[in-house]
C-alpha cells in the first residue's frame, strides 16, 4: 500500500532504497521472536486514553499518533529493522515483571517507570520525563494495585527523562521533611544540570534532529526513538536528591526493600547505577542494557561516553547479579527472564561495546582515521545476528568515529585538514571547478537515479553552501537526505535526515517551543555553575574594555567568590576575597536563586534590601546588555529560516 507523503514535496522511496531494504531485511534474525513475547508478558491492564495533556492545555504525550503501527502492513520508507522495534515500542500500560513485587508503567514517555512494592508503599525507579505522564502512571498503578504512598524515589543517572517527572509522583514538602528520600548516584546533580545548561540551548536545536521533535508522525517522519516511542512535552521539574550513593557497591534497606546498587559511572551517564534486588533475584539495568547498542557519541551533543568501560561495567554486573538474576529490566525496553536468556543479553552487549572500543582502535592504530573509520569498521557477524546487538539507539558509524574522537581527537593527522575553510567559505570554489549549479543538479539527479545518495550529498551540500537561495538545490539535497533517513536502522540518524530535509524544504518550524531547562534545574544549579554559565553568555565584543573586580558573598551558606571582568572574558574563583575590589554584592542563596530564574531583579533586590552593595559597580552593572539571550532558532542547513509551517506544541520537545 502506497501512503501520501506528509510534506507536499516529500517523495516515495526510490527504488534503489527499495533495493536495500529487500537486501538487509534478507540478513537480519526475524526467525528469533523471543523480544516479542518478553514485550508482551505480564500485560496487566492499558488505560482507555491514549493522550495525556500537559498542565499548559498541549498534548504531552500522544501514544496514538503511533497507531499507525499497529497493524501488519510493511512500510517501504521504515527500515525494516527499525520497523520491527518500532512495534515493540508500542506496548503500553501496566506490567507485571516480577510477581506481587515490581511492576512497570511502559509507553508513556521515552522511559519506563518503575514501581518496587515495598512495606506500606511504592518505591519509584526513574520517573520519567515530566510530572503529567508521571502522575498518569502513579495513578494507573494505584487504580489496578491498591492506592499506596510513595515511601522512596531512585534516578537511577543524570538525564532528564529519569527524573523531570518526580513532581507528579512525590510531594516535594515530603522530601524536604526526610519522609521520602530521594536516592541518586554520586555527582547526579552536577551532572543532571551541567549538561542541560551549559551547551542547552544549543542541545535542544539539535534535538529537532535527533529526536525528530516536531516532525510528522508515520511512515515518511517520526516512528520511534529505539528506547521508546519520543519524549513527553510536559512540565519538567527536578526534585535534589537527599542520599547519594557513594561507594561502588552499596546496600540499602528501604521500608523493608534491600536494594544493592552498583555505580557505574562513565557508561550511559557520568553519574549512573544499576541495582540488584537479592532477595527478589531481579537485576535492575538502569539504561546500560536495554534493546539496542546506545550511543557513544549522542548526536544532541554530550561528551563522548567510554565504550570500553561500559563494557567492563557490563561485565562486572553479569559476575556480581548475572549468575543469579531470574530477571532483568531496565530503564527502557521491556524486561529479560531466565537466568540463561539474562546472561546471553548481557554477554551480547558486553562484547558490542567492547569490540566497538577495540576494533576501532584496532583499525586506528594501523592508519584508519576518523573520516575512514566508518566505512571500514564492521561489528562481527556473530553479533549482528543478535537484536540484542542492532544498534538503534546509536549507529555503528557514528558511534565508531566517537571512539577515534574519544582517544585521537577530531583531526585526522592530515594538514589540509588541520585549519580547515569553513563550508560556506570553501563551497564557491568547488561549485565554480564543478561547472556551476546547473551541472551540479543534473549530476546529482543521476546519483539519486542511481542510489548513490551520499555521492549526490557531497555535491549538493557544496551547491547549497554557495547558493543557499538556490531553492532547486535546497529541495535535491532535501530528496537525498530523505532517501538515505527511510534507509537508517537508527532512528536517531534517520530523524536527523528527515528534519533536515523537512527544514530544507520549509524552514525551521514554528512552534519549537523546547526548553532544555526549568526553574527547578536552574535551580539546583550551584553558585559556580550559574556564574560559569553566565561566562558562556557574555559577548566580548560587546564586553568591550571593561574591567572590574567583584566580591561576591552567598551569607547563609558560607560561599565567596571572586568574580573578575577583563579582556572581554568573565572569570571566577571560589573560596577567595579580593582585598581590593570594586564592589562587593552580599546576598542570600535565596535571593541569589529568584534572580537566576528570572524572579527579580538586581535592582528589585537591591531596593527591596534582599541584597547589600558596595563600591563601584559600573563595569558589571554594563554587563547586563552584553549578555545574550539564547534561543533555539538558530539556522542549521544553509538558507533556513524560522519562517516554515507553525507546528502545533503536541510534540516531544522538552516544554518547561
Amino acid at each position: 500500500m502506497t501512503h501520501d507523503h506528509a510534506h507536499p514535496r516529500g517523495k516515495q522511496p526510490t527504488d534503489a532504497t527499495l533495493r536495500r531494504r529487500q537486501e538487509v531485511a534478507a540478513q537480519l534474525p526475524f526467525d528469533d521472536d523471543r523480544d516479542l513475547a518478553e514485550a508482551r508478558r505480564g500485560f496487566l491492564a492499558a488505560p482507555e486514553y491514549r493522550q495525556i495533556l500537559a498542565e499548559a492545555g498541549h498534548v504531552a504525550w500522544n501514544i496514538g499518533d503511533y497507531d499507525f503501527l499497529l497493524g501488519d502492513e510493511d512500510f517501504a520508507s521504515i527500515h525494516p529493522s527499525l520497523q520491527r522495534q518500532a512495534r515493540l515500542n508500542m506496548e503500553y500500560g501496566l506490567f507485571e515483571v516480577v510477581p506481587g513485587h515490581i511492576y512497570q508503567v511502559r509507553g508513556f514517555d521515552l522511559a519506563n517507570i518503575s514501581f518496587i512494592r515495598s512495606d506500606t508503599g511504592w518505591i519509584v525507579f526513574d520517573p520519567l520525563t515530566a510530572k503529567e505522564t508521571a502522575a498518569a502512571a502513579l495513578a494507573l498503578v494505584n487504580e489496578h494495585l491498591g492506592e499506596r504512598p510513595v515511601v522512596a524515589v531512585v534516578y537511577s543517572h543524570s538525564h532528564g527523562d529519569h527524573f523531570g517527572g518526580a513532581h507528579g509522583v512525590v510531594d516535594v514538602a515530603d522530601v524536604h521533611s526526610g519522609a521520602v528520600p530521594v536516592i541518586a548516584p554520586v555527582g547526579f546533580l552536577e551532572h543532571a544540570v551541567s549538561e542541560n545548561v551549559y551547551a542547552g540551548n544549543a542541545m535542544v536545536r539539535r534535538m529537532f534532529y535527533q529526536y525528530g521533535t516536531l516532525l510528522e508522525r508515520g511512515p515518511f517522519g517520526h516512528v520511534d526513538q529505539a528506547i521508546g516511542k519520543g519524549v513527553a512535552a510536559g512540565t519538567v521539574g527536578l526534585i535534589a536528591p537527599t542520599v547519594d550513593i557513594v561507594d561502588d557497591i552499596q546496600e540499602l534497606t528501604i521500608d523493608g526493600v534491600r536494594m544493592v546498587f552498583q555505580n557505574t559511572p562513565g557508561t550511559e551517564a557520568p553519574a549512573e547505577m544499576n541495582t540488584w534486588f537479592p532477595d527478589l533475584k531481579a537485576f535492575w539495568a538502569a539504561e546500560n542494557i536495554v534493546a539496542t547498542i546506545h550511543n557513544i557519541y549522542t548526536l544532541r551533543g554530550a561528551l563522548v561516553r567510554d565504550a570500553l568501560e561500559w563494557s567492563r561495567q557490563i561485565n562486572r554486573a553479569l559476575h556480581l547479579f548475572g549468575q543469579e538474576a531470574e530477571v532483568m529490566f531496565a530503564s527502557h525496553s521491556w524486561p529479560r527472564w531466565g537466568n540463561e536468556r539474562i546472561q546471553e543479553v548481557m554477554r551480547t552487549q558486553r562484547d558490542t561495546y567492547a569490540h566497538l572500543n577495540n576494533g576501532v582502535m584496532h583499525l586506528a592504530n594501523q592508519g584508519v582515521t576518523i573520516n575512514e573509520i566508518h566505512r571500514v569498521y564492521q561489528v562481527p557477524d556473530s553479533l549482528q545476528r543478535s537484536w540484542a546487538a542492532r544498534s538503534y539507539h546509536g549507529s555503528v558509524a557514528h558511534n565508531a568515529r566517537a571512539v577515534v574522537n574519544r582517544y585521537l581527537g577530531y583531526w585526522d593527522g592530515n594538514p589540509s585538514t588541520l585549519i580547515p575553510l569553513a563550508p560556506r567559505e570553501s563551497a564557491p570554489l568547488y561549485v565554480e571547478l564543478m561547472g556551476g549549479a546547473e551541472r551540479i543538479l543534473a549530476r546529482a539527479h543521476e546519483l539519486i537515479a542511481a542510489g548513490d545518495d551520499l555521492l549526490a550529498v557531497e555535491i549538493l551540500n557544496k551547491l547549497v553552501y554557495a547558493e543557499p537561495a538556490n531553492e532547486a538545490a535546497r529541495d535535491l539535497l532535501a530528496e537525498a537526505f530523505e532517501q538515505i533517513g527511510y534507509q537508517q536502522e537508527s532512528p536517531s540518524v534517520r530523524n536527523s535526515f528527515l528534519a533536515a530535509a523537512f527544514e530544507l524544504r520549509s524552514g525551521i518550524p514554528e512552534g519549537q517551543t523546547a526548553n532544555a531547562t526549568s526553574p527547578d534545574l536552574v535551580r539546583a544549579l550551584s553558585t559556580q555553575q550559574f556564574l560559569d554559565y553566565l561566562a558562556i553568555r557574555l559577548d566580548s565584543t560587546a564586553a568591550g574594555e571593561a574591567r572590574g573586580i567583584l566580591n561576591l558573598r552567598v551569607t547563609d551558606i558560607g560561599e565567596e567568590f571572586v568574580v573578575e571582568v577583563s579582556n572581554g572574558t568573565l572569570t571566577s574563583v571560589e573560596g577567595f576575597q579580593s582585598a581590593s575590589p570594586d564592589a562587593t554584592l552580599t546576598v542570600t542563596r535565596a535571593a541569589l536563586e529568584d534572580l537566576m530564574v528570572g524572579a527579580t531583579t538586581a535592582p528589585e533586590l537591591l531596593a527591596a534590601g534582599r541584597a547589600t552593595l558596595e563600591g563601584d559597580p559600573s563595569a558589571f552593572l554594563a554587563l547586563g546588555g552584553a549578555l545574550v539571550e539564547f534561543a533555539p532558532g538558530f539556522p542549521i542547513m544553509p538558507g533556513t529560516t524560522p519562517s516554515g509551517p507553525a507546528v502545533p506544541a503536541d510534540g516531544f520537545g522538552y516544554h518547561a
